[in-house]
């Protein structure tokens, strides 16, 4: 069964991981879409059984991120920008020298806020779209052990939802904002953090597949909602830890033995065979 002609769509950091997964389900979905990441190759190739379409992005670059949003409107309109470019850097602050948070706000603050003002640009001026920030449970609350990662996290989502209400107060109805924040996914970007125990929020259950986010993303791109978590409970969860931070902060230590037996799962089901 063929799907139905959707639009065009971006999705950034797609050479591999959950931006990789995000666009093949939105391309099974019915939407062209238009590939991006930082590195030329990688994305190319990402893109060859997508569609082919594809463009090296650097989301920290202003003018770089309104010309992918010119290149895909090329196409009849730029219908639908995923944000999911990010990146991920644990243990306390004081650990972190400024550099790397400058990095981790430029790429997952300031980036998502490029790409999201670069396709708004062009959705304003034709009167519909829409855009979708891969924000993360650590924007609902500040996760132990991902201190700056949860505070440009928490950035992304306040400007997202705050950019939503200016649109409707301007007047734009069918411009939409939507946030999408999964718990932690099994991607390359924590594959070598099993045993980093700065990482513990984000293994405090079963980790989702890139998959399974990346089909929620493609039904919140038909059906926009300003924030999906993912799974539902675990949302609910975190924002009553989040309204409580007196009871959040008396919970770490019970957060961090879960991450920990969380990371020792993990660890068992990929460890290679023992062979000896």
């Amino acid at each position: 069964m063929t799907s139905p002609r959707r639009g065009t769509a971006v999705v950034t950091g797609a050479a591999g991981g959950l931006g990789r997964a995000i666009a093949a389900a939105l391309h099974d979905d019915g939407w062209s879409v238009l590939l991006t990441d930082l590195d030329a190759a990688a994305v190319a190739a990402a893109a060859a059984p997508l569609g082919g379409w594809s463009a090296a992005l650097d989301v920290r670059d202003e003018v770089a991120c309104a010309e992918v949003a010119a290149t895909a409107a090329s196409r009849g309109g730029l219908d639908l920008w995923v944000n999911n470019a990010g990146i991920l850097v644990t243990g306390p602050a004081w650990e972190h020298d400024g550099r790397t948070r400058r990095r981790v706000l430029d790429v997952n603050a300031f980036g998502a806020m490029n790409g999201t003002l670069a396709a708004l640009a062009l959705m304003r001026e034709q009167g519909h779209g829409h855009v979708l920030n891969v924000v993360s449970l650590a924007g609902l609350i500040a996760a132990p052990g991902e201190t700056v990662y949860a505070a440009s996290k928490h950035a992304l989502l306040a400007f997202s939802l705050g950019t939503l209400t200016d649109l409707r107060m301007a007047g734009y109805r069918r411009v939409h904002v939507s946030c999408l924040c999964p718990d932690g996914i099994w991607t390359p970007m924590l594959h070598d953090r099993l045993d980093d125990p700065g990482a513990l929020a984000s293994f405090t259950g079963t980790m989702l597949t890139p998959q399974r986010v990346a089909a929620r993303a493609a039904r919140l791109a038909r059906r926009p909602r300003p924030v999906v978590s993912l799974p539902r409970w675990r949302g609910a969860q975190v924002r009553l830890l989040d309204a409580l931070p007196r009871l959040a902060v008396a919970l770490t230590p019970v957060v961090r033995a879960a991450g920990r037996a969380g990371q020792r799962r993990q660890l068992r089901r990929t460890a290679p065979p023992d062979r000896s």
